[in-house]
């Protein structure tokens, strides 16, 4: 029978803050960044910082993930060098990273996981990069869980699959339109997010056919009810978006898709095993609606059916749509009567469409009865209009607040023998300590059991609860000695855990693999001699270096490269009875900017290029 699978709930972290309350609330493992070349130029961390997240994860063998996942140019690569001696020596367990130059700094021997700008999207690739050396691969967003399935067939390090969180329109890592039109390179942690941006959709004369809209703004991944499938296709670690995310959405999401999780691997104990360990309590009842989302898709898991009827994309608004309420049966001044089972409260935020379809707020002042409130400001909403609450004030309440206890269950044996007194203490991690006093100690003339149990479970302060417990009821032992031992022994068990605990090394680079493809283009992000000189070394003949560099941009140039396509999204593909309903040549346009849209129907793919 095969070994179980580890499963890995991955989260994001802007800070350590935000990386302890993941821990707390779930996550097996956390990705942040450091001082720089992270993916996030908002989102970095001193080493204090990141040395504080791992000492805290490691307590219950959850892992810290260092985001080193930026291009890196050929005077920083002694800079990038110098930053992961530093991450390793702190603690960190692994790094996510773009630049193949990584993989010939003179690294010390951590483990480096393939970030999802690697545009992992093939079998071919994912055993190209597992040749590399890479310890864990990230897949595109954009792959069903047929094509998961073919990459797992060929692989034997863990899959990587996003599983929640905003959803980049572009294949990751061949996005260029913030770099040519921004001078801000995705690929350098900068991006300006264009792609949340109205837009008009014209034709080849510059009629307008669609004004103003969001056409390249997509929903948010929420993956929940497809977890078992994407376990079945080879996906082991579980990645949720969101590293500028606020703490009170990192909780309750990790804490929701904990729960999902933990059910299937309780399910299946003979298949699948929980990546690190504890048990978790939550003050709060999770829910994904109730943070920031744009509407939920699962995105291309399913290959191109959305999975309740809806689109994959927002194009209304970019902004959160929040957690539908109902529709409104009445309004008057500012007394507004939804149609809803939810309690509203106090300082509650609702959200909807008014009449010119602009997404518009308003605030509750009072709560006065079932579905009924006092807003802030005068409204006129018409009856019928569907009403979101963007912002449940009871609910972030309770996220603002500790929210979490994460514990660690440990059996305790105490023992007298001889004049000298032991405790052993055995853990969930594997660890197992015994720590002994000597004493001189006295039959006790009346039952001692529920007192030295009591006083054992005195763990309050640590990460431990007492789970099974033996004791000599028939001694008695002072509670003064008794704590005391329980302090040491706990102490000892902390020590043997640093001591012991696994730590994933880096796998070795097979420098005969040949590359997939002899020809690189400049969205393959070769951005440095180094890794111009690994491409060669795997058999590439023609290299092409990343725009970053300084690479001209041509009218053919793609600044982004989609599987999403905006034809399909409006009702009119090119390989569809309804093709014609939009003309053939299509643009979008913003401001004085204007965007070729080019269908590439062989590969059902969406290409934009500048149309100067």
């Amino acid at each position: 029978m095969a070994k179980p699978a580890y499963i890995e709930l991955l989260a994001p972290a802007r800070d350590a803050d935000i990386a302890i309350a993941a821990i707390d609330h779930g996550a097996d493992a956390v990705y942040m960044g450091a001082s720089h070349h992270g993916a996030r130029a908002d989102a970095t961390n001193t080493l204090d910082d990141v040395r504080h997240a791992c000492d805290y994860a490691h307590q219950f063998g959850a892992r810290i993930y260092a985001t080193v996942n930026t291009l890196v140019y050929d005077d920083e690569l002694k800079e990038v060098e110098h930053l992961v001696h530093d991450l390793y020596h702190i603690g960190v367990d692994a790094l996510i990273v773009q630049d193949m130059a990584l993989l010939r700094l003179d690294l010390p021997p951590i483990a480096l996981h393939a970030s999802t700008q690697c545009d992992l999207r093939s079998p071919e690739k994912a055993r190209f990069l597992e040749a590399l050396g890479f310890s864990q691969l990230v897949m595109a967003r954009e792959l069903t869980l047929d094509e998961i399935a073919a990459i797992r067939r060929v692989t034997t390090v863990p899959l990587e699959a996003f599983v929640h969180g905003a959803l980049c329109v572009s294949y990751s890592g061949r996005c260029a339109i913030s770099q040519v039109l921004k001078g801000r390179s995705a690929n350098r942690g900068e991006c300006a997010q264009l792609c949340r941006l109205p837009y008009d959709l014209v034709d080849g004369k510059g009629h307008v056919i669609v004004e103003g809209k969001h056409l390249l703004s997509l929903r948010d991944m929420a993956r929940h009810d497809q977890l078992e499938q994407m376990m079945t296709a080879g996906v082991s670690s579980f990645k949720i978006e969101g590293r500028l995310k606020d703490v009170g959405y990192v909780k309750n999401v990790v804490a929701y898709y904990r729960r999902a999780i933990d059910q299937i691997i309780n399910r299946y104990p003979d298949r699948y095993r929980r990546a690190s360990f504890g048990k978790e309590e939550f003050t709060f009842e999770p829910a994904l609606e109730k943070s920031f989302n744009r509407g939920f898709t699962h995105y291309f898991l399913d290959d191109r059916r959305p999975h309740d009827g809806t689109s994959m994309a927002s194009i209304d608004t970019p902004k959160s749509q929040g957690e539908p309420l109902g529709k409104v049966t009445r309004c008057s001044g500012n007394t507004l009567t939804i149609n809803t089972r939810a309690a509203l409260a106090n300082g509650d935020g609702l959200s909807y469409y008014d009449a010119q379809g602009v997404f518009t707020g308003a605030r509750v002042n009072r709560a006065v009865g079932s579905g009924t409130v006092l807003l802030r400001e005068r409204a006129a909403i018409p009856r019928g209009t569907f009403i979101y609450r963007t912002a449940d004030k009871a609910f972030n309440d309770l996220l603002a607040k500790s929210s979490a206890s994460r514990t660690i269950a440990v059996n305790a044996e105490l023992r007298y023998t001889g004049g000298m007194l032991s405790l052993t203490l055995d853990d969930e991690r594997g660890n197992r300590v015994t720590h002994t006093l000597e004493c001189d100690l006295q039959a006790a003339t009346k039952p001692q059991n529920d007192r030295q149990i009591a006083e054992l479970g005195k763990l309050g302060g640590t990460i431990y609860r007492l789970d099974e417990v033996q004791v000599p009821g028939d001694i008695f032992i002072p509670a003064s000695l008794l704590a005391r031992l329980r302090r040491e022994t706990v102490d000892l068990l902390d020590r043997n855990h640093r001591i012991t605990r696994h730590v994933d090394k880096r796998r070795p680079e097979d420098r005969s693999f040949p590359c997939p493809t002899n020809h690189l283009e400049p969205a393959d992000n070769v951005a440095n001699s180094l890794a111009e000189r690994i491409y060669r070394d795997h058999g590439v003949i023609d290299i092409a270096p990343a725009l970053e560099t300084g690479a001209p941009v041509t009218a053919t140039t793609p600044l982004m490269h989609t599987r999403y396509c905006i034809r399909r999204q409006l009702g009119a593909c090119l390989k569809g009875k309804n093709a014609t309903r939009l003309p053939r040549d299509l643009y979008l346009k913003t401001g004085t900017t204007l965007l070729r849209i080019t269908c590439d129907c062989k590969n059902c793919e969406m290409l934009l290029t500048h149309a100067k």
